[in-house]
């Protein structure tokens, strides 16, 4: 019995040194930042390739400064991103930044004084504005845009997940 119970403890110590690797798949290889992370573009227009290189064919070009980028990848100087309808492929990282900022996914969302439904409202804003991410608590985020400042509930942004917590 005590040899069986050995061979079980050194196989699932075998398995937790092995799952070592999975966990560290999910960091970038040339930043070690996780993957997935937000970003956002730094440059008023970016041309996304189908490849990490500027020999690869230019598939698209995002044309907004501050859009909320999603990196799927890393390769050397290179980053595979993804915009909130899930378009994307490689761009060069000195086009990217790491000033967080959301989409906001609801029509004249309102903005409110305190992470509170019942807070009174800052202001409003519509469907596809890009605002700029500040504190977020598990259910509401601290946004900025057009000089109006409050909270708005995580669930109504693209850019952040929904687990993330930012002081």
């Amino acid at each position: 019995m005590t040899k069986f119970l050995s061979r079980v403890l050194a196989a699932a110590v075998s398995l937790i040194l092995l799952g070592g690797p999975v966990l560290a798949r999910d960091t970038g290889p040339v930043t070690n930042l996780p993957l997935p992370r937000f970003v956002s573009m730094k440059a008023s227009e970016g041309n996304v390739r189908r490849g990490p290189s500027l020999t690869h064919r230019i598939d698209w070009v995002f044309k907004h400064r501050d859009m909320p980028l999603q990196i799927t990848a890393e390769h050397g100087h290179w980053r595979r991103v993804q915009d909130r309808e899930g378009q994307g492929g490689w761009i060069h990282y000195s086009l990217l930044s790491g000033v967080r900022t959301v989409i906001v996914e609801q029509n004249m969302l309102e903005l409110r004084m305190r992470p509170n439904p019942e807070a009174p409202a800052t202001a409003a804003l519509e469907n596809g504005v890009i605002a700029r991410l500040g504190k977020c608590g598990p259910e509401w985020c601290q946004l900025r845009s057009g000089g109006f400042r409050g909270w708005a509930p995580k669930a109504r942004l693209w850019g952040v997940t929904p687990n993330e917590i930012r002081d």
